[in-house]
């Protein structure tokens, strides 16, 4: 069968939406009326929508959540999570009200900067090169001033610009290397914009510059773009108590519990395979609080791997200790975050979010950020180290084993009481349904 179809983008929404059902579907009424049951309502707010993405046909829904009790800082957050995975939102309240009554999350943001880099080729002297780029350096920064005008108002701007040779990597490649200060946009179109007049400056410039040679005034600009390697963009998030104040329910001997949970970190700092899924934990609270907020999760997501290989193997980013009887769990990550800009002033949810939050800085949305996948991380070990994974993450997704098989209000009630003290898995689900059903 062939699928193409030439000038798919200039249909209309009901056209594409016609093509769609009459090309992939046996019953095209019926995807029809599953893809419009998802619009809005209200026109002006589904015309919002569409306008995001492009070749829009519906919706896609994920669940919203809130986890209350976040004590940061000395001050109490409700952070709103989006995610569509069972338990994460149930983890990270429960471990949130667990340190609320031991101190509390603390977290600072040590750092902020950004970077973004102008490749290009360069065959000629590398030594006239830089003489070249010491000339012109200010002619360059000079050149975006009309970029940089109003975040300079802000405290923002570009810290720093430098030539890097990287031609022992590959023949010929130098980067303009710059980083940032975007205040609380993320930057993401602030950076790229001045890259590009940064990339057509030097390109300019070495047209008139009188020691190069013809071909040493053709450079030629690769890209232009802004890194999601943030590095040096860091929130350090950790909590500590005594190892006796970690005694709770089902933490009866606190002690080993305290050891356990550190061992377990060691091997996720030594061994890539585990430590791949444990930051996964990690990001499903970090994620969460990225998409609830607008942000990029896809950007964060990269440059907090990319930040857990910078020693050469793949490694926990999260740290565990006993000293002198106290009990300390902590993370660094980069994260680059904006309040202002994006979806955070176009969708009405981001817009909530941020209200719940109580209109944060970037910096600390960066705090909450990070405390929340901490949180979600100390969670996950704790299931570990003690019950086990599955037991609660299995009763948070009987429900969407219920759903899948439609079981009805008596038959829910029934399953509720046999789970109580039986372990959940999705064969004994199914089996007692079947059995109810005979």
């Amino acid at each position: 069968m062939n699928n193409a179809v030439a000038g798919f983008s200039k249909l209309s929404k009901e056209a594409k939406i016609d093509w769609i059902a009459n090309t992939y579907f046996s019953n095209p009424t019926e995807a029809v009326k599953t893809i419009k049951q998802y619009w809005n309502s209200d026109v002006q707010l589904q015309q919002l929508h569409d306008e995001f993405i492009e070749n829009t046909i519906t919706n896609f829904y994920l669940p919203m959540g809130i986890a209350p009790n976040f004590l940061i800082n000395g001050k109490y957050y409700s952070v709103p999570m989006v995610i569509e995975e069972s338990s994460v939102v149930a983890a990270a309240a429960k471990s949130a009200k667990f340190w609320s009554t031991r101190g509390g999350f603390k977290a600072t943001v040590l750092n902020t900067e950004k970077i973004g880099q102008v490749h290009f080729i360069f065959k000629g002297d590398r030594d006239k090169l830089q003489s070249f780029f010491n000339a012109i350096k200010a002619t360059l920064l000079a050149s975006t001033e009309s970029i940089t005008k109003n975040m300079q108002k802000r405290g923002g701007g570009i810290l720093s610009l430098e030539l890097r040779d990287k031609t022992a990597e590959l023949e010929n490649y130098y980067q303009l290397h710059a980083t940032f200060e975007t205040k609380d946009s993320m930057g993401a179109n602030f950076i790229n914009s001045c890259l590009e007049q940064l990339a057509k400056s030097l390109k300019e410039a070495a047209q008139n510059y009188v020691a190069f040679t013809e071909a040493e005034k053709d450079i030629t600009i690769v890209m232009s773009i802004l890194s999601n390697y943030v590095p040096n963009c860091i929130v350090r998030a950790e909590v500590s108590c005594r190892v006796e104040e970690l005694a709770e329910k089902k933490i009866e001997n606190p002690t080993l519990f305290a050891e356990k949970l550190v061992q377990a970190v060691r091997i996720a700092e030594i061994e890539p395979y585990r430590a791949v899924t444990h930051n996964k934990g990690i990001m499903n609270g970090v994620d969460a609080v990225v998409l609830a907020t607008g942000n990029d999760f896809r950007a964060v997501e990269a440059g907090v791997h990319a930040y857990a290989s910078r020693s050469g193997q793949y490694s926990s980013l999260s740290h565990a200790k006993i000293e002198n009887g106290i009990f300390t769990f902590w993370m660094e990550i980069p994260l680059a975050l904006g309040t202002v800009g994006g979806l955070t002033s176009l969708h009405p949810l981001v817009k909530l979010a941020l209200e719940i939050l109580g209109k944060p800085s970037a910096q600390e949305l960066m705090q909450v950020v990070a405390v929340t996948g901490l949180a979600q991380n100390f969670a996950a070990l704790r299931s570990l180290t003690t019950t086990g994974i599955q037991e609660g993450h299995m009763k948070m997704h009987l429900n969407n084993i219920l759903n899948q098989y439609q079981a009805t209000a008596e038959e829910r009630k029934a399953i509720a009481r046999y789970f109580e003290d039986h372990t959940v898995s999705h064969a004994s689900v199914v089996e007692l349904i079947e059995n109810l059903r005979k």
